[in-house]
């Protein structure tokens, strides 16, 4: 246990937990836009609302759940930890040197992008998970009705979009420092991983982006 602690308390370990506890969190967001892909069926929400009622009765899930909060937690506070050593360690670099010779811009922007990807949990969870599983007044709301009723706003709708953006730009550096963090990049296959990511950090926020505009487009 003294032993994890004190990588822990090292760069290099705080490195290594971003990049894990982010690979798991990628891994959670295939298989959250996988469900999510449902919405697309025409049948009225039939099959996404199915999905949704069937994934909460699973006690694994209620686990997943809290291991993936335990998790996010575990992401976002060493990350944060990282960028504010970091930033200590060199608090009159960027008054001395130009910018962009320190560093590239997606890498500056992991703590903004961070933060707002942050806050859109907060306020998804909010409008989606909070009154699935605790619905006010005792009244049932089929996930699929509260999909339509939040996406038919449009501020909420740009938001989220917006949002996405934001995450694959934190996506894409996130990559590329797991590959630098794990020594991948100098692997036979190091090319094919990179566009594979590039794929994965494209894509994904590509595809949860559209469901916002497909329900606003068809209100």
């Amino acid at each position: 246990m003294g032993l994890l602690t004190e990588l822990y308390a090292s760069s290099i370990g705080k490195k290594i937990t971003v990049g894990l506890t982010g690979v798991l969190l990628c891994a959670f967001l295939v298989v959250h836009l996988a469900g999510n892909l449902l919405l697309f069926s025409d049948d009225g929400g039939a099959a996404f609302d199915a999905y949704a009622e069937f994934l909460p009765s699973l006690t694994i899930i209620r686990v997943i759940e809290w291991v993936l909060f335990a998790v996010f937690l575990v992401h976002a506070v060493t990350g944060f930890i990282f960028w504010l050593k970091n930033r200590k360690a060199r608090p009159e670099a960027y008054a001395v040197n130009r910018r962009n010779d320190n560093s590239d811009p997606f890498s500056r922007m992991m703590f903004l992008t961070g933060s707002v990807v942050f806050i859109f949990l907060v306020i998804h969870l909010k409008t989606f998970w909070v009154p699935a599983r605790f619905p006010s007044g005792g009244e049932h709301l089929s996930m699929y009705a509260i999909v339509v009723g939040a996406f038919s706003s449009p501020v909420y709708c740009l938001f989220y979009v917006l949002a996405m953006v934001l995450l694959a730009f934190h996506l894409r550096h996130g990559f590329q420092s797991v590959l630098q963090t794990f020594g991948l990049r100098n692997m036979k296959y190091a090319a094919l991983i990179e566009i594979a990511g590039m794929l994965f950090w494209l894509l994904i926020p590509v595809g949860f982006a559209t469901i916002p505009i497909f329900f606003l487009l068809n209100a």
